[in-house]
């Protein structure tokens, strides 16, 4: 068993910003496999099924970015399931639009939802998948950038990213992580 977990905020008001990659990934994979996130479980809205015979729980928290550890850790304890099988999908500044970087491990960095993970958690074992968003122009200006209006001209190559992080979801979930990151790293 899997939990896969999108990291984002629930409001409206932030459903097309470069903070909520994690949700569009898990929306995406939910899509494609018709497997429905509405039921509401530890903060979150959450839905279970199938993909390549591998059980799956899709998770969206819905605590806002910085206690998005507090509904993660809730799952991990109720499923029981080791953290080599919690993967994490959220927005990255240092990556470049478009693209995904996928690890094993690794500290939170400067992102606030993956440092309330880590702390909650208790520990940096676990995988992700960041998908790229580049980094803003003027570096002052970063909250402004990833909570902020996506222009037109860029929503198509953020979705690309998106496409390939539930690419890589599925690669992982047939031939492990390794050969999903040599695939898509």
């Amino acid at each position: 068993m899997y939990l896969i977990i999108g990291l984002g905020n629930p409001e409206t008001d932030y459903a097309k910003t470069r903070h909520n990659m994690g949700f569009n990934v898990i929306n995406k994979i939910s899509e494609k496999f018709n497997i429905e996130v509405n039921k509401t479980k530890f903060k979150s809205l959450y839905g279970t099924g199938k993909i390549n015979d591998e059980k799956i729980v899709l998770v969206k928290p819905q605590t806002y970015m910085n206690l998005s550890g507090e509904a993660i850790q809730e799952f991990v304890n109720f499923y029981k399931v080791d953290m080599e099988n919690v993967i994490v999908i959220y927005d990255d500044i240092d990556t470049e639009p478009g693209k995904i970087r996928i690890r094993k491990s690794g500290g939170p960095g400067t992102h606030n939802g993956m440092k309330s993970v880590v702390s909650c958690l208790s520990t940096e074992d676990f995988p992700r998948i960041r998908v790229g968003i580049g980094m803003p122009e003027y570096k002052n200006d970063l909250m402004n950038y990833v909570i902020g209006y996506i222009p037109e001209s860029q929503l198509e190559i953020l979705q690309q990213g998106v496409n390939t992080a539930t690419e890589a979801i599925e690669e992982i979930l047939k031939n492990g992580i390794d050969k999903a990151m040599n695939k898509y790293n």
